[in-house]
């Protein structure tokens, strides 16, 4: 029966999304919300509509919700998974004691044979206590897991909590973080197969994240500190037809349209006795009822269980399971134990078709089958948009696989299986609002199938062939630590020919994760591949590849690449290039990388290479690289040039060079190279179109990047960007609703280090110095410091925002000892982005504080940053200042208004005096900012 459940609007829309099958930050990306309200909201649906994971919500949801509305009417379903759709009877007892040990003990195993009833016993004490927890309890299925791995057990729960793979960040890492600061209880059913996994994760959580519970269910100890264990006893038998066991049997036995007779519950309790009050075997038992009644039950059961007889009291448990199996599997038809055991191949539910397929019978005949299976609590139905969907419970698919074995089908079964997964597989679309749907779907049989092929010699082209496709849909699906191993495993099956694309394509996601020492690694490792297949001109590519990602991407790198080996990597890629197109252009852009590495790294900004051949060099390795109509190896060479342009004092023609890369790659598809090289090229577009004052298309290139799916779990980090546009914009609302946004991200993330963020948590403190909001500012101040910046990586941004600050307060006078310091001897802190900004407030500053050399900084500004809009109107400004030419003065607000630059325009209204103030005063009380300070005559 269904409940009338109240679901609010703002539900409706995660519930839709959820349908989508989208992640966490995914949602919150889409609806513009904190990742922490979607994980309440989340939290929320689980219990009004009475599902227990995240996978049965995302099945309900496209069937109530097809559109983001609300739903007063909307009802609650039965337990989808991963329970039969059958009421929880009985365990009064057992329910308090092991919801009392929960509260006590921060880690609880529920342990017993299989059958006992672990898995219902442990949901319904976590729906009993699920009030007690702020943030929820979340349950987790590992059932479908086939390697002990802790970083696959991180997976899952990750999974199950709407959490997606960060770049730069393993979900070992990702889960404690996000839950680091929650009150939750995790739920982590069936772990006995992954016990080595399962219990390294545990105790990294509890140590990480104070304030969460587990509770966990397995056939053995985990043996993990502080593990308390819980034996689930049989249901009990005392009280003769009183009892849990009575009650279980007479409302399965029921279920069937024909209650037993209460009359007959003392020879309920007595044949419940015989089965040790195992849960499962009762049902399976009761489910007979109708066919059978209780004699024929009786008389079924009596002489397997007299058989089995003896031995200790847990070995009689199992075996009363394995005798209620034995006996349901005896008394079906021949050709529904055959179906029985060849379906036990799938890790997950499947349909009808799948079926057929796998037990090589016709769909008509196992779609009867299938329903008698059903019938007799073997099977549990899942109903689903897409269609009746089947599901054997763990211990049933165990003992169908045993049957498979002692059968001899095993392998014929897994080859059809295996073959299945390569068609379905092979079939998905990766695109369409379901096609997420569709693989999580076949994922898991996917990934077992794999794991079973990929141990056969005999297998390994049909293994290489689904780990390649598994490597591309995870890719797709976002999970890009397994696309990099699966993509990996598929070149180990492969010949050497085959293995260095793959390993190419490896060493790309590696890439898209951060991973600079595997993309090194994985490139020499191509290289090694194809060297062995005799194709000397692309391992010459690969080893020149290698070289070149520790100078482009060496933030990426955990070590830092011994320039040694870097050299000596490009001498032999020198030597055996050869005159292939691909191999010179790689080996030309490596040189180019390092000549440009070796400029920048140099005091004083000089090299062994002059400025014009480290650019001569780069332009020649966009030209080889243009001439192989490799897309992402010409953005690559265009990389390097738009640095060597920038270092070269030309910030125009490098900004026009990375918008030329954001152009070649807007075609290319979104496979792991290719969506690398975007990343960085919208990054890079962003901060050139700030150094030379373009802050609309910073602002375009920067809202591109936010949204590109690949960085969505890294709020922080696709952010980042945009929040400096806005800072430097003064769009104060943008940027105190994203810096929230950011803030939180970040702290979901685990609160990582480094440079990259810096510029945007520095901007962030502008604002709030605009808004003299000194407890914020003071906020993102130590934001900034546990970023960990040295001081000469933030002097150029640190600079620039102190000192619009500065002069916003009405003190040129520590604006200008902020910004003292010549741009020539600072050029490597100001370059790229904060270079014309630094010369042209520094010329401001210089004027209002009365400074002799203010004359010759405005000049000397207006040589640096002519061409740039913003920049030349503050330069503008200040020379109008320094001749009290207040028309002149005015008139530059115009050009800050074109530009996007709506605080720099209320300032100009404000210095412009007179009529003009209270326009400007007001403009800038109307988005936030405090008024400015006094102004001192020039």
């Amino acid at each position: 029966m269904t409940a009338t459940v109240d679901i609010s609007a703002r539900e409706a829309e995660v519930l839709a999304l959820v349908g989508e099958h989208l992640s966490n930050a995914e949602i919150a990306a889409r609806l513009f919300i904190s990742v922490r309200t979607v994980e309440s909201h989340v939290s929320s649906l689980l219990r009004k509509l009475s599902v227990p994971d995240r996978r049965a919500l995302a099945q309900y949801a496209p069937a109530q919700h097809t559109s983001a509305q609300p739903r007063a009417d909307a009802t609650t379903p039965e337990p989808v998974l991963p329970t039969p759709l059958t009421s929880f009877v009985g365990r009064a007892r057992e329910r308090a004691e092991l919801a009392e040990m929960i509260r006590r003990d921060r880690q609880v195993t529920a342990v017993g044979p299989g059958g006992v009833g672990k898995t219902r016993l442990a949901l319904t004490v976590a729906a009993d206590v699920a009030d007690e927890y702020a943030d929820g309890v979340w349950f987790v299925d590992l059932v479908p897991i086939s390697s002990p791995d802790v970083a696959v057990v991180a997976a899952a729960v990750g999974l199950a909590l709407g959490l997606g793979e960060q770049p730069g960040t393993g979900m070992d890492e990702s889960v404690p973080a996000a839950l680091a600061d929650r009150h939750a209880l995790l739920v982590l059913d069936n772990c006995e197969h992954v016990r080595d996994g399962v219990a390294p994760f545990i105790e990294q959580l509890l140590a990480a994240c104070p304030n969460v519970t587990v509770l966990a269910t397995s056939r053995a100890r985990l043996l993990v500190p502080f593990e308390r264990a819980y034996a689930v006893p049989p249901m009990s038998l005392s009280g003769d037809g009183g009892s849990d066991a009575v009650a279980l049997f007479m409302d399965r036995a029921a279920a069937g349209g024909w209650p037993p007779n209460h009359a007959l519950r003392e020879q309920v309790a007595e044949f419940c006795q015989g089965l040790d009050g195992m849960a499962l075997a009762i049902e399976l038992a009761a489910a007979r009822w109708t066919t059978l009644g209780l004699d024929g039950l009786t008389d079924g059961l009596s002489d397997q269980l007299r058989m089995l007889a003896g031995g200790a009291r847990s070995d009689d448990r199992h075996r009363s399971v394995r005798a209620a199996l034995d006996w349901s599997h005896a008394l079906l038809e021949p050709d529904d134990q055959v179906l029985l055991r060849r379906v036990s191949v799938f890790a997950k539910s499947f349909t009808t078709q799948s079926a057929a397929e796998v037990a090589a019978t016709d769909k008509g005949s196992v779609a009867v089958g299938l329903a008698r299976l059903a019938e007799q609590s073997l099977l549990v139905v899942l109903a689903s948009p897409a269609g009746t969907r089947y599901r054997a419970l763990e211990t049933i698919r165990q003992y169908g696989r045993e049957q498979l074995a002692d059968s001899d089908e095993t392998s014929e079964v897994r080859l059809r299986h295996l073959r299945w997964c390569l068609d379905d597989a092979g079939a998905l679309e990766t695109v369409g609002t379901d096609w997420r749907a569709q693989f999580d779907a076949v994922a898991d049989d996917l990934r077992t199938a794999l794991a079973w092929a990929g141990d056969r010699p005999e297998l390994r082209t049909e293994a290489g062939a689904l780990a390649r496709i598994l490597a591309e849909l995870t890719f797709t699906r976002h999970l890009l630590g397994e696309s990099q191993q699966r993509y990996e495993q598929a070149a180990a099956l492969a010949d050497a020919a085959d293995a260095a694309p793959l390993l190419r394509q490896a060493a790309a996601v590696a890439g898209c994760r951060m991973r600079g020492d595997d993309m090194y690694r994985l490139n020499r490792s191509a290289a090694d591949a194809a060297r062995r297949a005799g194709d000397d001109a692309a391992a010459a590519a690969d080893l020149a590849t290698a070289a070149t990602s520790s100078y482009r991407f060496a933030s990426k790198f955990v070590r830092a690449m011994p320039q040694g080996e870097v050299f000596a990597l490009v001498a032999e890629a020198q030597e055996m290039a050869g005159t292939d197109p691909a191999a010179c252009a790689a080996v030309a852009l490596a040189e180019a990388g390092r000549a440009l590495t070796e400029a920048f790294g140099a005091a004083d900004g000089s090299s062994g290479t002059g400025v014009a051949a480290t650019v001569a060099r780069a332009e020649r390795a966009v030209d080889l690289a243009h001439r192989t109509g490799d897309p992402p190896a010409e953005s690559a060479a265009l990389d390097t040039l738009a640095g060597a342009l920038s270092w070269s004092g030309d910030p125009f023609a490098a900004a026009a060079t990375v918008r030329r890369r954001v152009a070649l790659l807007a075609s290319v598809s979104n496979g792991p190279t290719a969506t690398h090289e975007l990343i960085d090229a919208l990054a890079e577009a962003t901060e050139a179109g700030l150094g030379v004052g373009d802050l609309q298309g910073a602002r375009k290139w920067a809202r591109r990047l936010a949204d590109h799916p690949m960085l969505v779990e890294v709020g922080h980090r696709a952010s980042s960007q945009l929040l400096v546009a806005d800072a430097l914009a003064g769009n104060v609302d943008e940027v105190l609703t994203r810096s929230a946004l950011f803030l939180e991200a970040w702290q979901r993330a685990g609160r990582p280090t480094g440079s990259a963020l810096g510029p945007a948590v520095a901007g962030v403190g502008m604002i709030h110095g605009l808004r003299d909001d000194s407890d914020a500012r003071r906020e993102w101040s130590d934001v900034h410091d546990r970023l960990g910046i040295p001081s000469d990586r933030a002097f150029g941004y640190h600079s620039v925002y102190e000192s619009i600050t500065l002069l916003h307060n009405g003190d040129p006078d520590s604006a200008a000892d902020r910004l003292a310091t010549d741009p020539a001897d600072v050029w490597q802190s100001v370059t790229w982005v904060w270079l014309h900004w630094y010369v042209a407030l520094r010329a401001e500053a210089a004027v209002l504080s009365g400074s002799p050399d203010a004359g010759p900084r405005v000049a000397e500004a207006k040589d640096v940053v002519a061409g740039n809009p913003v920049a030349g109107a503050i330069v503008e400004r200040a020379e109008a200042l320094l001749i009290d030419d207040r028309e002149r003065l005015y008139a530059t607000a115009p050009t800050f208004d074109a530009a996007g630059c709506r605080y720099q325009a209320a300032r100009t209204r404000v210095l412009a005096g007179g009529e003009h103030v209270v326009a400007g005063s007001t403009a800038l009380a109307e988005v936030g900012m405090s008024p400015m300070g006094p102004i001192r005559p020039v």
